[in-house]
């Protein structure tokens, strides 16, 4: 399962990058309007950090198939070809994804709830499929469940299309999805930091570090004992 930050903040990017194996990073309209900057200043600081070939998902606004289309042309101009365009699942978003699919653009399959409008997505030429796990939850279904069923529905189905699975609120959601194998989960940095954070591993470290300066001086290590 690949492992992608939800984030645009530049300096928070890095640092994840810097401890996490980060594999790419996605966006939305939302997180880019908490940068209070244009967008394209914000996402071209991304691609110059990650390179040319890590993976960048960058979400369009219009609402028809046209204006996606026009708005997919320019995202890729300016952040380069191989940059994912994140087009909502939508009857005009499906029109939009054939087209674009047909020129060879990449697509993330976006605002995804149910499991057939991922299959929809694959069918239309989408390399991910991005069903919303805990906004799923809230509706009152399991969204594990869901992005598990349309994992297995694309395999099933001999779709190319792999899952990317998004709204993430506890650790335990993106566990089970890595257990299961899907394709990628991309997790905003709050969650990752709770990945690993453990009461329990802090005590072992601080443990281990007593004991280890009880017998060569405080503030020794492997280095200078």
């Amino acid at each position: 399962m690949k492992f992608i930050v939800d984030f645009a903040n530049l300096d928070q990017i890095k640092e994840l990058y810097a401890y996490y194996p980060v594999d790419g990073v996605t966006t939305n309209p939302s997180i880019l309007a908490k940068e209070g900057k244009n967008p394209y200043e914000v996402l071209k600081g991304i691609r110059e950090f990650i390179g040319v070939n890590a993976e960048l998902h960058v979400q369009v606004i219009s609402l028809d198939a046209e204006g996606m289309m026009q708005e997919a042309h320019r995202i890729q101009k300016e952040l380069g070809a191989n940059t994912y365009v994140k087009v909502p699942v939508t009857k005009e978003g499906l029109k939009a994804m054939k087209t674009l699919a047909a020129e060879g653009a990449n697509i993330t399959a976006t605002a995804i709830y149910t499991q057939m409008q991922a299959y929809l997505a694959g069918k239309a030429g989408a390399h991910y499929a991005a069903p919303y796990v805990n906004r799923i939850d809230n509706l009152g279904a399991d969204g594990v469940k869901v992005a598990k069923e349309i994992h297995d529905i694309f395999k099933k189905n001999d779709l190319k299309t792999e899952v990317l699975a998004a709204s993430f609120k506890n650790s335990q959601q993106v566990l089970e999805l890595a257990k299961y194998g899907v394709g990628a989960a991309t997790i905003s940095p709050d969650v990752i930091e709770g990945l690993i954070k453990l009461d329990s591993v802090t005590c072992a470290v601080a443990a281990f570090t007593k004991d280890f300066e009880g017998l060569c001086g405080k503030g020794k290590s492997m280095l200078d004992c």
